[in-house]
């Protein structure tokens, strides 16, 4: 949704942006004054009695809260609002859009009932209630854009909803990051995580600046990689119930065990980036761990840092399962903008997006992986094997960036009403 706000701005739209404030918007959002944030907080909903009257609350003060705050604004010509979260937020964008005559706009990302039914099943009141809601005002929208033609066909056979196909393109932030640039975030990480610092006994603080991944020549500023580092992988994740970092943790198990039968494999840092509500469940796991080859970090980086650090990455790991099969990772695409192979856990429609043997390797379970990662950085730090041909790949086949997919999909929507 950042992007949409920056993409609006562009072309000459004001944009009031509307939305949870938890984690610091991007810089360019920040500065771009034709954006302007509106943040609206976290309600919980009355703490008494059974879950269901809590919940309930929580969604009805939800409502009088987001209508109090569209209503205060100036009269949009358009609402675009992203779903899911789409409880209550559709029903209450699409009476302000009728009120004020406004364009309402909804990306679909994916279905809100599908992720609630992962933890409470598909046969849950709730969950029942929550898929009705949406069928019954999803329908409701002037333009509908979506991630896959997969849910596009099934928007339009099962909600009677039209939607434009909008692939998710990566900023062009996303890209391969200079080795200087590689050395100054890890000097910055290495600060708070000693995954990222140099212990060995030969180092040379007068004459040179060590990182676990690099080196820089104080007296004529230059920076390598060392030739002995370990592999840098990197997953991202939001910590909920359709990513099962149980599975990547045995993985990492299974490579620690590699090594110590005999295998000439490197060592490896696994940075795992972002926050929710399932984090200090697989911390605690991450803890128990003994492991000696393989080290495991989870930073939570600014907006700013992240794209910088899957520049730096040799490899990436995604784990999003898609509650409804229809929907695809944001992170891959992100981690393919910088030229990173991905190995991804496979369901419906990934291969809209994922390769197999092309620009990744799709899995199924955590030996799985653990065999891909064997072989995939069985060359490292050689730039040769299938990592090296992974990324040569997706050098040369670089498609549209953000910007120009936008232009070319949704900026004819906006003229539409």
């Amino acid at each position: 949704m950042q992007y949409h706000a920056l993409s609006l701005s562009k072309h000459g739209y004001n944009v009031t942006f509307v939305g949870f404030l938890d984690s610091k918007p991007h810089g360019d959002v920040l500065r771009q004054e034709r954006i302007q944030i509106v943040p609206i907080t976290e309600v919980k909903g009355f703490q008494v009695g059974p879950k269901l009257f809590t919940y309930v609350s929580k969604v009805l003060l939800q409502c009088l809260q987001l209508l109090r705050v569209l209503l205060q604004m100036d009269t949009q010509s358009h609402i675009l609002m992203q779903n899911p979260p789409g409880l209550p937020g559709i029903a209450v964008a699409w009476l302000v859009c009728v009120l004020r005559g406004s364009s309402f706009i909804i990306d679909w990302h994916n279905y809100g009932f599908t992720i609630m039914a992962l933890s409470l099943g598909h046969k849950h009141p709730v969950v029942r209630l929550a898929k009705w809601y949406e069928h019954f005002f999803g329908p409701l929208s002037d333009q509908n854009l979506c991630v896959t033609e997969a849910m596009k066909e099934d928007l339009r056979q099962n909600w009677g909803v039209r939607a434009t196909t909008l692939y998710d393109r990566p900023a062009s932030v996303f890209r391969e990051t200079p080795v200087k640039q590689q050395h100054q975030l890890f000097m910055r990480l290495k600060e708070t995580h000693p995954q990222f610092r140099d212990n060995s006994s030969d180092v040379e603080t007068e004459k040179e600046e060590r990182t676990v991944f690099s080196v820089r020549d104080i007296t004529d500023d230059t920076v390598t990689l060392r030739a002995d580092r370990p592999a840098l992988l990197i997953s991202s994740t939001s910590w909920t119930e359709d990513e099962d970092f149980s599975i990547l943790l045995k993985a990492l198990e299974d490579y620690e065990g590699f090594i110590k039968g005999g295998a000439a494999l490197p060592s490896l840092v696994c940075v795992i980036t972002g926050k929710g509500p399932q984090k200090q469940h697989y911390l605690k796991l991450i803890d128990s761990l003994h492991l000696d080859h393989v080290q495991i970090c989870t930073p939570w980086l600014e907006a700013e840092d992240y794209p910088v650090l899957l520049g730096s990455a040799d490899l990436g790991v995604c784990l999003h399962m898609s509650s409804s099969g229809l929907d695809l990772p944001m992170k891959v695409v992100d981690m393919f903008g910088c030229c990173l192979p991905v190995c991804a856990i496979g369901f419906n429609c990934l291969n809209e997006l994922v390769k197999h043997e092309e620009n990744g390797l799709i899995f199924k379970d955590s030996q799985e992986l653990a065999e891909q990662l064997k072989c995939l950085l069985s060359e490292f730090p050689g730039s040769g094997g299938k990592l090296g041909l992974y990324r040569l790949n997706l050098r040369s086949s670089r498609g549209q960036r953000w910007d120009d997919n936008w232009d070319q999909h949704v900026l004819p929507l906006l003229s539409a009403k």
